[in-house]
């Protein structure tokens, strides 16, 4: 049955590299039902044995688009793939994937390398035992991949940055998607999101984080836990972050003293504040106002 492969292997500079990300390879390939895997006319750089598997020295995310397959690595035990997922593949780790035979399946991938994914791996946000990503089936990151493909097949000068740029979307829409998605199942996001509606609009009062569980009815553990999560801020966190960042717009726009602006946002007496906010920006109150608002000549 006729297949429809679209690849382009890349080139880079010294310059590219400082960018710190450069792109090896994208493309997209439809696999029809009962046919083989790889196709015989993909292109041979990539080419492998599904029973064999293989190592590649880049990284590269996949995106099925339609059907459903199987997954293995050395990392993560056989898992089944289905249109709507991402997975990704890290460098030097053997792994196999292929589509069912029963429906074949359609495939986009970019393949990448440097420092800025290696300091994502290093720092936690992807790792080998969690290489699938469940987005779904989504017009923007498809349009994505075809947008990665245009820029490639055209290789105008600076092409390299601007497929950088697209991969960090792509990696960020597969991060955040995953984890929306993980939240769903936990059936928490609107008592998540109540919580922090309920805290902008009270940060400056005297309104404790165990008060504001109370509101969206969840146990205070299990609140701070899965706000934790779901914010990348402990709640106590949140509500400071939200009473310093009403404080840099009050010192910008208007000419309320700094224990003026304290009161305002908050909190119990100006020398705390004027603590916690050099603790935070690096500079006094009145030093931020002097930096945002300029000075007389």
């Amino acid at each position: 049955m006729e297949k429809t492969v679209r690849v382009k292997y890349l080139i880079a500079s010294d310059q590219d590299i400082l960018w710190g990300l450069t792109i090896n390879s994208v493309g997209y390939q439809r696999i029809e039902k009962d046919s083989p895997y790889p196709p015989r006319n993909h292109p041979t750089r990539y080419l492998f044995s599904t029973e064999k598997g293989r190592v590649l020295d880049e990284y590269q995310l996949l995106y099925i688009t339609r059907g459903r397959g199987t997954f293995t690595s050395d990392s993560q035990k056989r898992i089944t793939i289905k249109e709507g997922h991402m997975f990704l593949l890290f460098p030097g780790e053997w792994h196999s994937y292929r589509p069912d035979l029963a429906t074949g399946w359609d495939e986009y991938w970019i393949g990448f390398k440097g420092i800025n994914i290696d300091n994502r791996i290093q720092h936690g946000f992807f790792n080998k035992e969690k290489p699938l990503f469940n987005v779904g089936i989504r017009d923007d990151i498809v349009q994505l991949y075809k947008q990665a493909i245009e820029i490639a097949k055209e290789q105008n000068t600076g092409f390299q940055p601007m497929l950088a740029g697209v991969v960090n979307h792509l990696l960020g829409l597969a991060y955040s998607q995953n984890k929306h998605a993980s939240f769903e199942e936990l059936k928490v996001i609107k008592q998540i999101n109540k919580a922090k509606i309920i805290m902008q609009e009270n940060f400056h009062l005297d309104m404790s984080p165990e008060e504001v569980a109370q509101e969206v009815h969840m146990s205070y553990s299990w609140f701070r836990r899965i706000f934790k999560q779901y914010t990348g801020f402990p709640p106590s966190q949140y509500l400071l972050e939200l009473k310093l960042q009403r404080s840099k717009e009050l010192l910008t726009n208007t000419a309320m003293t700094s224990q003026e602006v304290a009161f305002e946002v908050g909190f119990e007496n100006s020398d705390y504040f004027c603590t916690v906010f050099r603790k935070k920006t690096g500079m006094t109150p009145i030093a931020y106002r002097e930096m945002t608002q300029g000075r007389n000549l």
